[in-house]
């Protein structure tokens, strides 16, 4: 008796009017904006200016697509090319294949292309989109529940998912839900790839590279639950080779990178802090001259000083009796004594008079 298993939808199509809206094609669209959003604000946290990540996106989107879909055309070309089979088929992305291995491959050729028009280091951009392609991933994986494929084998688990079409050779029943596994994976992958930069501020491509061997791993035994039809070499899957190979490289790059350029990069996007400055000034409000108010205050601070300072007087002439301040109050001491009536004190009191005049 099956006490609960995970449904598939009846249709992989919903239709809005005359528009067709497929489930694979939405996921792998809210991949993309979700991965280009978690980017742009890392990016912009390591100092590069916002909408980059968007602008090189525009590059390597489509070359990610165009070499997903080649992947998995070479990989599983008997779908297209065998007796039977309408070659044209290859073209129709939105009936699912796309190979992630031939995605990030291409993918990161249009993404080079578009950071060299710009001068932005690859590995910097590689870092700060890496978490965000995990769950592009993490997302897309939903498009094959949408057309009930890639599924595990049999299975009454309590999480079991349902088949129920009968196309292209599948046999309804329940079986492990390896899209939700891999979904799951790549969620954690992400979040692995946000903690270890932050504790250990990976740069150079290392936090891509992180991404990368943790995903491979995951997906070794994924891949191993499969049952679709697929290529075997030596007893494995095709893509169970291919994870192996892509996590050895990349364990290897980050050995060799941490040794080699430690550290993280101190610019990574040139002009990006004298733009932020440019943009500053900007924002700063300005007086009725035109002064922004901060230099108003800057140019305040010397007036302030200068009464304190003159108020110590310049320093008495060589052969004066004193500083000026005494030979105040030795006049002030004789000026009394003129009051007595005393002519003779008259020339002291002048004296001390002048005394006054130079204090």
């Amino acid at each position: 008796m099956e006490l609960a298993f995970i449904p598939s939808p009846s249709s992989g199509v919903l239709h809005l009017g005359p528009v067709p809206l497929r489930g694979y094609a939405f996921c792998i669209i809210i991949g993309v904006f979700v991965a280009v959003w978690l980017g742009n604000r890392r990016w912009i946290a390591r100092g590069g200016r916002a909408g980059t990540v968007a602008d090189i996106a525009v590059w390597a989107v489509p070359f990610g697509l165009i070499g997903g879909r080649l992947y998995h055309v070479i990989t599983d070309y008997e779908l297209y090319f065998s007796e039977g089979r309408d070659w044209v088929g290859a073209f129709k992305v939105w009936e699912g294949g796309l190979g992630i291995w031939g995605a990030i491959a291409l993918g990161a050729l249009g993404a080079w292309i578009g950071a060299r028009r710009r001068g932005i280091p690859m590995p910097a951009y590689a870092d700060a989109v890496a978490p965000g392609i995990a769950l592009a991933q993490a997302i897309g994986r939903w498009g094959n529940w949408f057309n009930q494929e890639l599924y595990g084998r049999a299975t009454d688990l309590p999480w079991a998912l349902k088949i129920t079409s009968s196309a292209g050779g599948r046999e309804p029943g329940t079986y492990h839900p390896t899209f939700l596994y891999e979904s799951l994976w790549c969620v954690g992958v992400a979040l692995l790839v946000i903690w270890a930069d932050r504790r250990f501020s990976l740069g150079h491509g290392r936090a891509f590279a992180l991404y990368v061997a943790s995903y491979c791993a995951g997906r070794f035994w994924i891949e191993y639950m499969r049952v679709d039809d697929a290529h075997h070499i030596l007893g494995l899957r095709l893509n169970n080779w291919t994870a192996l190979l892509v996590f050895l490289l990349a364990v290897v790059y980050m050995v060799v990178s941490a040794r080699t350029r430690p550290g993280r990069e101190a610019v990574v996007e040139p002009g990006a802090e004298k733009a932020d400055g440019a943009a500053e000034d900007a924002k700063a409000p300005k007086d009725a001259s035109g002064t922004d108010a901060k230099g108003a205050a800057e140019a305040a601070e010397p007036a302030k000083e200068e009464p304190a300072k003159d108020a110590k007087g310049p320093e008495p002439a060589e052969g004066a009796d004193g500083p000026g301040s005494a030979g105040a109050a030795k006049g002030a001491e004789d000026i009394p004594d003129a009051r007595d009536g005393d002519a003779g004190d008259s020339g002291d009191v002048r004296n001390g008079a002048g005394s006054a005049k130079k204090g």
